[in-house]
């Protein structure tokens, strides 16, 4: 991760998110090799994914969020429950351009 994101950038990352389906559940395993190799694939491919966690306790899940963004070098842009958002600018073609601030 290059540059943390300002809170502008992120209200409107999220406001992007809005209508995204979770495309990466994270089980009863938690945060594997196989799940962190395909979250990157989803953000290279998509730059803003959502992640669905399913794990009961809200630190184990706070964990595990924290984990696997830190493993896929991305920046944790919100979090609402089992679900957190994920972004990661692609660097052989970016779609999303940031709002400056």
């Amino acid at each position: 991760m290059a540059v943390a994101l300002s809170n502008a950038q992120k209200r409107y990352l999220r406001g992007l998110a809005h209508d995204l389906k979770p495309v990466i559940l994270v089980g009863a395993k938690g945060v594997t090799d196989n799940i962190v190799a395909e979250t990157g694939l989803a953000l290279e491919h998509h730059e803003l994914i959502k992640v669905r966690i399913a794990a009961d306790d809200r630190e184990l899940r706070d964990e595990w969020i924290g984990e696997l963004a830190a493993r896929a070098q991305a920046h944790l842009v919100g979090r609402i429950g089992h679900v957190a958002i994920l972004y990661r600018r692609s660097s052989e073609r970016p779609l999303i351009v940031l709002p400056k601030g």
